[in-house]
């Protein structure tokens, strides 16, 4: 990973798919294979551009443990109330 720039993350993301009142969110987790992340897998919720606040987001030691983290922290909210509300940012989190 020579190519990188000093504080570059770069992740291998598998992606998951959840239909919540006929729509769809992107879960996406992610393992870094160059930089750090908040864990060694984070599942991040999306929309493609827009990403879910931090609190949605899980992590964990394995892709299932951060994937049902994320699902744990989404389960009693609509998707209205996952997403910021202001233009799109990049999470603190990953």
């Amino acid at each position: 990973m020579n190519n990188l720039m000093e504080n570059d993350i770069l992740t291998k993301v598998a992606r998951y798919n959840l239909i919540r009142n006929r729509r769809m969110i992107y879960i996406d987790v992610h393992k870094s294979l160059a930089g750090q992340l908040a864990d060694k897998f984070v599942a991040v919720p999306n929309l493609i551009n827009i990403i879910a606040r931090q609190e949605f987001q899980g992590s964990g030691e394995t892709e299932a443990q951060a994937l049902d983290s994320c699902l744990l922290k989404i389960k009693n909210y609509s998707i209205e109330d996952i997403f910021p509300t202001d233009s799109p940012a990049t999470p603190e989190k990953i």
